[in-house]
């Protein structure tokens, strides 16, 4: 929409103004003319254009024109001036027998202003984008794009950059967005007119903005690795700041400014900032300026957003302990074989706490101009709770966090809990990046765990990935990575979810009986673990009736999974687990045997609990039933021995492990929503 300003005139004085190209003049007639008037005329200089309204049949207003009640001018002009009121336009009034009654003078100094970004997220910053003043999701969408700044570039002493109110390093400025202030006009605006960049109180909690003091300087600057005074970069706009007068350079210049997020979207913040360019007008010495133009953008930061098995890995992590250097050998030896890097978490870091799972989640954040991954730390906070910050956070790394602050944390909180889907379509609705799920209290209990308010609030405002809710709290450690995961598979689907099921555990030992297995035995060969035969397991009814219990829990999450999916039956695999039980460490079902869905995905490869079933013919049944299942998919299955060093901790190989993994190639901009 053209910019239109109300300008008086005032006959027989003249009026000197400043008009940005592009905008609109619109001056009421009949209101400053002289009693008495009933006509007028116009004249201009050549670069001046201008139309009356109403609009009139005279083939030229150099003829004294009828004035009327709501004779209004406007008026434009081509480009901008070369020297301070260079352009001249006139009004002349009469009395109805043509007699002259005076004549209001206008001279115009004409400017370009346009505060640019990247609207349409290509990566380049257009001129006067008409797009930049709003934001639309969807591949035909636009508005630019704003990174949270939460890496760290300092080797010691780290916090992320967005707690720094400078710039240290030129590296620094890739993780912020371009914005473009172009000017062209004459060599200085008139006597008293500035320039002020301005944001809301609002928006001061969400962004920074920053500006080159060399005009013109390149403005791609990935890659550049030097450092530089933070004198080159001054802070223009804060939290402390909210207006700021920045330079007119005169002539036709450009100067960069940066602009970093401060924070994510979450429950109080949509993720949409704005800001503002004015050029003001002064009025007298005693009086402040008044804004006669304002030119605007629009960014939305860039949410953070998890990634699933189906994509390839990057890192793994695994903490060393004192009792686990078995399983990390074995670790070891899977990551090699897989072609990724294991990054091992020493003790010094992790004083003995093993759960790297809970401690952290791994996902990235992503712009058209730079991307990098951010690690999401969990309100756990066990002896790991330094890792994250201290071990991860650095350059082109970042880390968010949310403080529960007077919520009470518990084990819902930890990161077993906290898992995505690969993308999806429910009922014509797409979700390219996948849905987030997160265990909780059944719906109509009023006492049992839930993950904190704060995180779920958090994970909700991302939007890109909608979050669903499964029933968790029937578990002892209540996490959905103890009874499902997702496994990749090459077909148009990409993916199966794969679901504990006791219903399948019962039956494969029920087949074992049958078979005249009945005496073959489970834990055989644990040291300390007394074997149990497959007639003592179907013969306990009290472990029957908790399998029941499990299961109905298990069906319930099922049909929710399989609705907000968009999933089939073909689409789940049930893996043969038993639980129990556990009346010692909080009452809630725990993994009977070593938890197999609770594993560790790495493209084709998988890391699975080595579960000690029972063996048939030097085999044990329940891996080879694993391999039935998935090598079907092009799977390859490797069992780890977890028992001592996890599974009686009460948790198996995907909680003792982490991945980081490469970010979706869909933009999440592209999102329909």
């Amino acid at each position: 929409m053209v910019h239109q300003r109300t300008l008086r005139l005032d006959y027989d004085k003249t009026t000197c103004a400043v008009y940005v190209v592009g905008s609109e003049l619109i001056v009421n007639l009949n209101r400053t003319a002289p009693p008495s008037s009933t006509f007028f005329s116009v004249k201009c200089t050549p670069s001046v254009q201008y139309s009356i309204n109403p609009p009139h049949q005279e083939a030229s207003h150099l003829s004294p024109v009828p004035l009327i009640r709501n004779s209004t001018l406007i008026i434009t002009m081509s480009g901008a001036s070369q020297s301070e009121n260079d352009n001249k336009l006139s009004v002349q009034y009469y009395k109805e027998n043509k007699e002259v009654l005076g004549k209001a003078v206008l001279h115009l100094t004409a400017v370009e202003i346009s505060l640019d970004v990247d609207a349409d997220r290509d990566g380049i910053v257009e001129k006067n984008s008409p797009k930049k003043t709003s934001w639309k999701w969807g591949p035909n969408g636009h508005g630019a794009v704003l990174l949270v700044n939460c890496d760290c570039e300092r080797i010691y002493s780290k916090k992320p950059d967005c707690e720094d109110n400078h710039i240290s390093k030129v590296s620094d400025l890739k993780d912020m967005s371009l914005m473009v202030l172009r000017t062209k006009g004459p060599a200085k605006l008139p006597q008293g007119y500035k320039l002020s960049m301005h944001i809301s109180q609002r928006d001061a909690e969400s962004v920074r903005v920053f500006r080159s003091k060399s005009p013109g300087m390149a403005t791609n600057i990935l890659g550049t690795l030097f450092s530089v005074f933070i004198t080159n970069y001054p802070l223009v706009l804060s939290h402390d700041t909210l207006s700021k007068e920045v330079p007119y350079l005169g002539g036709a210049e450009e100067i960069n400014f940066y602009v970093e997020g401060l924070r994510f979207p979450d429950k109080d913040f949509d993720g949409l900032v704005t800001i503002n360019l004015s050029l003001l007008e002064p009025i007298s010495d005693n009086l402040p300026e008044t804004p006669i133009f304002t030119d605007r953008v629009v960014f939305r930061v860039a949410p953070w957003i998890m990634t699933p098995n189906t994509l390839d890995p990057e890192d793994v992590f695994v903490c060393s302990t004192s009792d686990n250097y078995e399983f990390l050998k074995e670790m070891d030896n899977l990551v090699a074989e897989s072609g990724y890097k294991l990054k091992v978490c020493h003790e010094y870091m992790n004083r003995e706490d093993r759960w790297i799972q809970d401690e952290v989640e791994f996902g990235y954040i992503d712009s058209p101009h730079h991307s990098f991954p951010v690690v999401l730390d969990s309100p756990r906070d066990g002896a790991l709770k330094d890792f994250p910050y201290n071990e991860l956070l650095g350059p082109d790394f970042g880390y968010v966090t949310r403080d529960p602050q007077n919520e009470e944390v518990n084990s819902l909180e930890s990161f077993g809990n906290l898992e995505v889907s690969p993308p999806v379509t429910v009922n014509g609705k797409e979700y390219p990046l996948g849905r987030i799920l997160i265990g909780v209290a059944f719906p109509t209990t009023t006492t049992g765990r839930n993950m904190t308010k704060v995180i779920q609030d958090f994970l909700w405002a991302q939007k890109v990935q909608e979050p669903i809710a499964l029933f968790s709290d029937w578990l002892c450690v209540g996490h959905v990575d103890e009874f499902m995961t997702f496994v990749p598979a090459s077909d148009k689907k990409g993916f199966r979810l794969l679901l504990a099921s006791p219903d399948a555990g019962y039956k494969l030992f029920r087949g074992l009986q049958k078979d005249g297995h009945g005496e073959a035995k489970q834990f055989e060969g644990l040291k300390d673990q007394k074997p149990v035969t497959v007639n003592e397991i179907l013969s306990d009814e009290n472990l029957q009736a908790e399998n029941n219990y499990v299961q109905s829990c298990i069906d319930w999450n099922r049909d929710v999974l399989k609705r907000e999916l968009g999933l089939d039956d073909d689409d789940v695999i049930d893996l043969p687990i038993l639980f129990k039980m556990n009346k010692d460490d909080g009452y809630g079902a725990v993994a009977y045997y070593p938890d197999m869905v609770n594993m560790i995905v790495l493209g084709k490869n998988l890391g699975i609990p080595k579960p000690f079933g029972p063996r048939v013919n030097g085999c044990c049944a329940l891996e080879a039933e694993m391999r039935s299942l998935m090598e079907g998919l092009g799977l390859k299955c490797t069992f780890i021995d977890d028992f001592a060093s996890y599974h009686q901790l009460l948790g198996e190989v995907h909680c003792g492990s982490n991945v980081r993994r490469k970010p979706f190639d869909f933009k999440w901009w592209n999102l329909k929503l």
